[in-house]
């Protein structure tokens, strides 16, 4: 698995990708205390959209892939504790642009999904 984008991306915040195939990527993620955003120990939706995003740019996994658009849909909670897993898939390429999918689970239940519009720039983006 040679990962070719956000290489110094901290996996406490992001996810531990463990999967990575052209076109694909898997990353595992465990919601922390420090995520809640109140006493019920409901996780920031950030966290989960991070990962999301995470997984979408592992699809890619090209050094200059930036991310342009995402729509996407919170479907159920994510709390403290839990055990979440994105899949993201490149359904599209068109030129420079590509569109992910991505999905993020808790067990068997769908938590998020989102469409994310990816282009892959000549140079990296702060250049």
């Amino acid at each position: 698995m040679n990962i070719y984008t956000h290489k110094k991306i901290d996996s406490i915040l992001c996810g531990e990708p463990t999967l990575l195939e052209k076109g694909y990527s898997r990353v595992e993620f465990h919601a922390t205390d420090i995520m809640k955003v109140d006493e019920y120990g409901l996780i920031h939706g950030g966290f989960v959209f991070g990962l999301a995003d995470y997984s979408a740019m592992l699809a890619v996994n090209h050094p200059n892939v930036v991310l342009g658009s995402a729509t996407v849909k919170f479907l159920k909670p994510v709390k403290a504790g839990d055990f979440i897993v994105a899949e993201g898939r490149v359904v599209t390429e068109e030129g420079k642009k590509q569109k992910v999918v991505v999905t993020v689970k808790k067990g068997e239940d769908k938590v998020f999904e989102g469409e994310f519009i990816c282009f892959v720039l000549n140079k990296h983006v702060l250049e």
